[in-house]
């Protein structure tokens, strides 16, 4: 599902999604509200698997409307497609429950492939958007917190994980086995209590380490 108000970059959206054989763009429409009543009336065999959502919206904007998606639908997927790279939305989306925020500038491949991503049980985020939660994460996090919460090497595969990494390409990336990346992940969902990559950055800020829209 795309939730979008322009009409000119639904086309765009729905053309580069309807040459990708294994997407298929159900529905889409231009306010939040519409989006939710539509949910509201499908039976569960129509229901999407992901949505693609913008923040600026007339009506009930994106960020509102994240938490009243996953009520409708727990197991959907929220992919932030936005013109907003504000430090606030960023990290609110992601604390709401977002599993990928990408910027419109973003190239059509990066968020066919951040969808699959998602759907993979992953999570996906522009690079520029990476590049910006690693910098919080290391400008609001004391050193010896850090030390003491997750090793150099947990915060790097943290921070790949957020990027839309895969395994195999993060152990390519540091010269590493899979296998190790795999206790790597572990250890970090561990020691946060957490099952994914969205959610481990979420609870960073939930138990007060970072700190939304702060940095040095």
């Amino acid at each position: 599902m795309l939730v979008e108000d322009h009409p000119e970059y639904r086309e765009i959206v729905n053309l580069a999604l309807g040459r990708e054989p294994d997407i298929e763009l159900t529905s889409q429409f231009g306010t939040a509200e519409r989006a939710l009543q539509s949910m509201q009336d499908l039976d569960g065999s129509h229901h999407p698997d992901v949505i693609l959502l913008d923040l600026n919206l007339p009506g009930i904007s994106g960020l509102e409307a994240i938490p009243q998606f996953l009520a409708t639908l727990p197991d959907v997927k929220i992919i932030i497609l936005t013109q907003s790279d504000r430090e606030a939305d960023i990290l609110q989306a992601i604390m709401l429950g977002a599993s990928g925020y990408f910027l419109k500038s973003t190239r059509v491949r990066e968020v066919t492939d951040g969808i699959r991503t998602v759907m993979a049980g992953g999570a996906s985020l522009d690079a520029q958007v990476a590049k910006f939660v690693l910098h919080t994460l290391k400008s609001n996090l004391p050193k010896r917190d850090l030390e003491q919460l997750l090793t150099e090497r947990e915060m790097e595969i943290l921070t790949q994980l957020a990027a839309g990494q895969v395994k195999k390409e993060i152990a390519e990336r540091f010269g590493i086995s899979i296998n190790t990346v795999v206790t790597h992940v572990s250890h970090i969902y561990e020691k946060l209590n957490v099952k994914n990559a969205p959610a481990a950055i979420a609870k960073a800020f939930q138990m007060g380490i970072l700190q939304v829209g702060k940095r040095d």
